[in-house]
């Protein structure tokens, strides 16, 4: 019976310790963007210290995030107002300063973080969305329960609610422990328990030594909801295992494809497009622009792109759009050099013109391309799914894009007549 609730009691305190103090699940303990960090205070407001930091943020030009609990926003609603009015964001640090690992869930939930939301909400008209437990201390079903809310941690502790550490201990300990995406737990209030009352004194006079020296070390001080939101745009360009192990895969293939077909780079300084002769075997003739005609049996030359590179401009693209364009002009500066090929090198002599199939086709027209419809049939449908899937891989956002534009991303032929190639770029 002993044993059994000594592992109720460590599953309801430890496990959550363990998954949020060591792993980082279902918190947020560190930003991700260069140059950004974030200054937080908890506890507060505090009628003598809340006041005193305000107006250091506003002499330096600094956007924190207040933590503060229920009962003293209660009391001084004024100050909380002004945070909100300065540009601060509030969060919420229960109604009183109890640990979690005390109280029972729903007390958790609706006593103390619920209660402090919906008096933040009465003053300031906005419901705050982030919370801070008391210790940084959850219980078990803390994470379930409040999943409404951002769960915030910290990265940087420099124990400013002792007065023992004195001013320039804190200064020290914060230079040297910033870098890029922390979080800083520092506190405007000195009454609860374990910490001086005079503390936030302290904490104030090294502030205002530190955030001077902010400019010179390449730091930036924003609220966490803006750090937290960085960190999540910035997720969507993150390569995963399994997609690093697709493009292993994929690259492999590509150079054994190029290897057994004779693909050739047009121009190895510049390789986005390769080249290699084959029959046009589609079952439809393709009339162009000029009036030249393509017919199964003809021999084109067919484009391709150097995947490994076009992974590389999809990954500095913010959107499939941005990556067409950059598509679009260096196709356009390896054109005169695939004129030339054509024109002068014997084994492309029998060649009718280019040829190639791309989902990526906005902006082939004004080249001198004509683009028309892949004819229905297993191979259209293959090709569909194939450069849809390609798509998806090589830009971050491929497949957000290809849910919003999905009529629109559709693969297509695209094809130039030798005369057509000779005439435009003959310059």
């Amino acid at each position: 019976m002993f044993w059994g609730g000594v592992t109720i009691v460590l599953i309801y305190t430890a496990l959550p310790w363990i998954l949020t103090r060591m792993l980082s699940i279902g918190v947020f303990r560190k930003g991700t963007v260069r140059g950004k960090i974030a200054l937080t205070f908890d506890d507060g407001p505090d009628p003598v210290y809340t006041p005193l930091l305000l107006d250091l943020l506003r002499r330096h030009r600094i956007k924190a995030t207040f933590f503060v609990l229920g009962s003293k926003a209660e009391r001084y609603p004024d100050l909380v107002a002004r945070i909100h009015a300065e540009g601060h964001q509030i969060g919420v640090h229960n109604y009183t300063h109890w640990s979690n690992w005390l109280l029972t869930p729903r007390s958790v939930r609706r006593k103390q973080v619920e209660r402090s939301s919906e008096i933040v909400e009465r003053i300031i008209g906005v419901r705050p969305k982030y919370y801070r437990p008391p210790w940084g201390i959850l219980n078990l079903f803390d994470l379930w329960l409040l999943r409404n809310y951002k769960i915030v941690l910290w990265s940087v502790m420099p124990c400013d609610w002792s007065s023992r550490v004195g001013v320039a201990r804190l200064e020290r300990r914060m230079l040297k422990r910033l870098s890029d995406g922390d979080i800083v737990l520092l506190h405007d209030s000195g009454d609860t328990y374990g910490a001086d009352r005079d503390a936030p004194a302290h904490m104030l006079a090294a502030l205002e030594r530190v955030v001077s020296q902010f400019s010179a070390k390449g730091l930036e001080c924003v609220r966490v909801d803006e750090m937290y939101e960085a960190a999540e745009a910035m997720k969507k360009y993150q390569i995963s295992r399994m997609k690093k192990l697709v493009l292993a895969v994929w690259m492999m293939w590509e150079w054994c494809f190029e290897r057994l077909f004779h693909v050739e780079p047009i121009d190895r300084n510049n390789p986005l497009l390769k080249l290699r002769i084959r029959k046009y075997r589609g079952s439809q003739t393709i009339t162009l622009g000029d009036g030249e005609q393509i017919q199964p049996g003809d021999y084109v030359a067919e484009l391709h792109f150097d995947n490994e590179l076009l992974l590389q401009l999809g990954k500095g693209s913010q959107s499939p759009m941005q990556l067409a364009i950059q598509l679009i002009r260096r196709t356009e500066q390896l054109m005169p050099q695939i004129r030339q090929m054509i024109d002068t090198d014997p084994k492309y002599k029998d060649v009718k013109g280019l040829y190639g199939i791309s989902i990526i086709h906005r902006g082939a027209k004004q080249l001198g391309f004509t683009v028309v419809n892949l004819p229905r049939g297993a191979f259209a449908f293959l090709a569909h799914y194939y450069l849809r899937f390609l798509l998806s891989v090589i830009h971050p956002l491929g497949k957000d894009r290809l849910r919003e534009k999905s009529d629109q991303l559709v693969p297509k032929i695209i094809a130039m007549s030798r005369k057509e190639l000779i005439d435009r770029y003959s310059a």
